[in-house]
Formats: structure tokens, C-alpha cells, sequence
């Protein structure tokens, strides 16, 4: 039998070196891509998508302020955020799962009830303009009427403001702009 290269060579197989090789490097390709199993890190990519949708709220509140003279929605006497919120569904947004962040387990909305009357994740701080510098909405917060240098989200991963565990939060600045932010935000 006449076979080149070595491929008819009886008993071929690799060997244990070869074996351990290769899993370690399907193991650390694994690792690279997926990143630490731990909270921390499913926290961290769960409050980058709620960045993303704030940032997807805001080209709603965006195109209403555009509408109506640069003032984001109002509604006197509101008592949820969702009821000042109710004013861009379904004109300027069809998608209300926007409005639930993707670091808690609150029902998506349902379609029986209005709008005004859904349990949303986010505050929203009504009375705001475009041209104003400040926070426009944010995740729950455990302390909405702290002082500077008091905790806005909790720090012990506890409802309220425990959107994202114990590592913060985000704010919707009224430019459009998303942040994060640890549980204890230095400025008001």
C-alpha cells in the first residue's frame, strides 16, 4: 500500500497535547467573545441597551418638542411618568417596549390599556425644554430628590433604583445624550 504524506499511517489520532491545545483556545475564544459570565458584566451590556433605548425615547420627545414650540410633553397633575409620556403614543412611537428598561422584569406593555396607564421603568421630568441643560428621564431612582452627592441608584442592588443591580443607572440629558452613571452621582 502505497499512501504519501503519512495519511495511511495506522492508529493516527492526536495526541493529548494536541487535544488540550485546542481547547484552550476554543475556551479562551469563548471567553473573549461572550466576556465574564458574571452579574456584573450582564449588568453593564443590559444598561448599554437601555442607553440605546433612552436615546430612541428621546428621538420621539425630539420630534414632539420640534412640534410644539421646543417643550417636551406635560400633562398637569400627572402622577406617573407613563402619563406624561402618553402624549408621544402612538404619533411619534409605535414601539412601547421602549419604555420598559431591558435591566428589570416588568411586563412589556399591554395592548387592553391605555398607554397612560402602563407601569414604565424610567422617571421622567416633565416641564423640560429642548434648549434646557439638565436630565430629561432616567432609570428608577432610589433617591429622585437627593441632594449633591447623594446616591440616585441604589447601591445594594435593591428596588427602587436597582435597574441595573448595584452598578448604577443611566440619565436622558435634554440634548439627547445618554450617561451612565454609579450609584452615587456627584452633581444634581
Amino acid at each position: 500500500m502505497k499512501c504519501g504524506l503519512n495519511l495511511c499511517r495506522l492508529g493516527a489520532a492526536f495526541s493529548l497535547m494536541e487535544v488540550l491545545a485546542v481547547a484552550a483556545i476554543i475556551l479562551l475564544l469563548f471567553t473573549l467573545y461572550w466576556g465574564s459570565s458574571g452579574s456584573d458584566s450582564r449588568d453593564r451590556r443590559l444598561r448599554k441597551n437601555c442607553q440605546n433605548q433612552l436615546q430612541r425615547i428621546y428621538m420621539a420627545l425630539n420630534i414632539y418638542a420640534d412640534e410644539h414650540a421646543g417643550k417636551f410633553p406635560v400633562v398637569t397633575n400627572a402622577l406617573t411618568p407613563a402619563e406624561g409620556l402618553a402624549a408621544l403614543v402612538p404619533r411619534y412611537t409605535v414601539d412601547t417596549t421602549l419604555f420598559i428598561c431591558p435591566g428589570v422584569k416588568n411586563a412589556p406593555a399591554q395592548g387592553d390599556k391605555p398607554f397612560r396607564q402602563q407601569q414604565i421603568s424610567y422617571a421622567y421630568y416633565m416641564g423640560r425644554r429642548a434648549t434646557d441643560a439638565g436630565v430629561l428621564m432616567s432609570d428608577a431612582q432610589a433617591n429622585p430628590s437627593r441632594n449633591p452627592g447623594e446616591a440616585a441608584f441604589s447601591s445594594t442592588g435593591k428596588r427602587p433604583g436597582s435597574n441595573h443591580g448595584k452598578i448604577g443607572g443611566n440619565f436622558l440629558f435634554c440634548d439627547g445624550g445618554a450617561e451612565a452613571s454609579p450609584t452615587a452621582m456627584r452633581s444634581a
